[in-house]
């Protein structure tokens, strides 16, 4: 089972196909099949999906704070 990949694939992974590989590479290291050097190299994989899956996931809870504020600011200039 290959769980590398580069910082541009995780990049274009969505959220959700984000954890899945995370769920498939914790599997990988809880059932004791691969060598140390192989299960160091899948955590440090996993560390990096992580990074990328909360910057993702920071950029939508921004996007939503705007949304919101957008729709705040609205509903005050018409109650004026």
């Amino acid at each position: 089972m290959d769980e590398t990949m580069t910082a541009q694939e995780g990049a274009e992974l969505s959220v959700e196909e984000i954890f899945a590989r995370l769920e498939k590479m914790a599997d990988t290291l809880e059932d004791g099949s691969v060598p140390l050097e192989e299960a160091f190299r899948i955590y440090a994989g996993g560390m990096e999906l992580l990074k990328k899956a909360n910057a993702k996931i920071d950029g939508v809870e921004k996007q939503m704070q705007i949304l919101l504020a957008e729709v705040k600011d609205g509903d005050d200039e018409g109650e004026t």
